[in-house]
């Protein structure tokens, strides 16, 4: 049974490669498939190097300074979002098709995932000072409100702006292989099977 569930994730991962060689010759907006690396299959995550280029990483950087605020977590109960000592980064949404290069980068994330970039969430930046964190965590939503708005996420997609020589990582506890990547232009896809593994 195992042997037949990896080899239909293989098909389906070569499907995707070759779907997007395809799309690569179609602009900006795609990706190049063959600097994809399979780190995990439980849970499913692919790394891809080079994902992002040094002037994309200082673009988006540059559209988050000064607008960053303290972090907050969705309540279980009531969706609302709270401060936690759970999380103590800060961060700030950018809106969709901001500009020209978020709109590549948006569409970037949709060749790859097989995503529409309506479905998707606006971007996300986040920034940790030396200390800070995010504890382990499940990436879906207990509370009615969150799941009403388009429910449960089934991948995120995380980019690295910055190197730094220690930290920084983000760890996925429950990994084959422990896995953690903290490098700049460097990006990871964690799709949740149906029993969300844990990730920070």
């Amino acid at each position: 049974m195992n042997f037949c569930r990896h080899l239909l994730l293989a098909a389906v991962f070569a499907l995707l490669l070759a779907v997007c060689a395809s799309a690569a010759s179609r602009g900006a907006g795609s990706f190049d498939p063959s600097r994809v690396v399979q780190l995990s299959w439980r849970p499913r995550a692919f790394l891809h190097k080079g994902f992002l280029s040094d002037a994309e990483c200082d673009h988006l950087i540059a559209l988050a300074k000064d607008k960053l605020e303290k972090s907050m977590v969705a309540d279980n109960e009531s969706g609302k979002s709270v401060q936690s000592e759970v999380r103590t980064s800060s961060g700030m949404f950018l809106e969709r098709k901001q500009d020209e290069v978020v709109t590549r980068i948006e569409e970037r994330i949709s060749a790859w995932t097989f995503l529409p970039p309506e479905n998707g969430e606006s971007i996300q930046i986040l920034h940790y000072q030396n200390g800070e964190k995010y504890e382990p965590h499940y990436d879906y939503f207990h509370d009615k409100k969150n799941q009403a708005l388009g429910g449960h996420r089934i991948a995120t997609v995380l980019m690295y702006l910055s190197n730094v020589e220690k930290g920084g990582e983000t760890i996925f506890p429950n990994a084959e292989r422990g896995s953690y990547y903290n490098r700049r232009t460097t990006l990871g896809l964690i799709v949740q099977e149906m029993d969300m593994q844990l990730n920070r």
